[in-house]
């Protein structure tokens, strides 16, 4: 399959597989005697585990260590399983961290409709933050 067919089938564009075959991600596509790059079927079934990857948050070098496991035997399910352990988790810390900012903002919000410009002290940018 050509770059436009492949990536279409994946998901992705072609900039985006271009880029995950320069950094290794993506084996090297061979090359059609016209110079056109030709993947084949197991590399849509790559570049869809990649995207999956990333959806789920995973960065670029975590789905290099899962691919590295697959390609040397083994399963990589246990490593995944901890991986998305580890990502729950910086996920719960962000919300916690998200709700706290929201309740502080809310808060300013609550004190800036409360108050009048007149009220604001010409010595400070602004007197609610």
């Amino acid at each position: 399959m050509r770059i436009g067919e492949t990536a279409a089938a994946a998901g992705m564009t072609a900039k985006t597989l271009r880029f995950y075959e320069k950094i290794g991600l993506l084996p090297a596509a061979k090359r059609s005697s016209n110079g056109y790059r030709d993947y084949s079927p197991e590399s849509v079934t790559r570049l869809e585990f990649i995207r999956r990857g990333r959806t789920a948050g995973l960065a670029l070098a975590q789905i290099r260590e899962i691919l590295a496991i697959r390609e040397s035997g083994e399963a990589p399910c246990t490593h995944v399983q901890d991986m998305l352990a580890w990502q729950l988790a910086d996920l719960d810390n962000q919300i916690t961290e998200l709700m706290a900012l929201r309740s502080a903002v809310a808060g300013l919000h609550a004190t800036v409709a409360a108050g009048t410009p007149a009220g604001c002290d010409p010595e400070r940018i602004c007197s609610y933050l």
